[in-house]
């Protein structure tokens, strides 16, 4: 597994316009052969249900110490609600659904694609290799879903020898990095 380091370009109430950020950052990358990553908290069996359908593989553990079970136990995860789903390498165009299956409940979306482009104002070549990917947080405020809010967060990930793409990234969709670049699991 490797790390790539996070930093915040958008903090908004509407998820659209969040959507629409992350867009725009994307247009920017080289995304040939994206994928999307998941991750939501999940409290009613209505939205297990439509995850299922929606997502190809996913696993699931319930939140609290006292309540220990998992995918690997193969239980229902109806049962052991609230649970926390996460799907990797799902398809890009499967994001409104997770979206609209998890409602308003806390997740995290997170395409991971090829490259960023080259910044030679700053020096950089083309960004990428387990550096280049772009998260929305819904109703969070951090990438592991552990600051709930009512807001929504977009962040760039860079290499963190590369820092100083995040604010050049935010900088071509019109926007300035803040908060601290953070260390994200990928």
């Amino acid at each position: 597994m490797s790390n790539s380091y996070a930093q915040a370009v958008l903090r908004t109430p509407d998820l659209g316009k969040a959507l629409d950020v992350a867009h725009k950052l994307l247009a920017l990358a080289e995304t040939s052969g994206m994928d999307v990553t998941f991750l939501a908290r999940v409290h009613a069996s209505q939205a297990l249900e439509e995850l299922s359908e929606i997502l190809t593989e996913w696993n699931w553990w319930s939140e609290g110490a006292d309540r220990p079970a998992s995918s690997d136990d193969s239980d229902d995860p109806a049962g052991h609600l609230p649970v926390r789903v996460k799907s990797f390498c799902q398809e890009p165009d499967t994001v409104d659904a997770f979206l609209a299956a998890v409602g308003n409940g806390a997740s995290v979306v997170c395409w991971d694609f090829s490259s960023w482009p080259e910044a030679p104002e700053i020096g950089l070549g083309i960004g990428g290799e387990r550096g280049a990917y772009v998260s929305l947080c819904v109703n969070a405020r951090d990438l592991y879903l552990d600051e709930p809010s009512y807001d929504h967060t977009v962040y760039v990930h860079v290499k963190q020898v590369e820092a100083e793409r995040a604010p050049w990234l935010a900088a071509q969709v019109g926007l300035h990095v803040f908060g601290e670049l953070v260390m994200a699991d990928d």
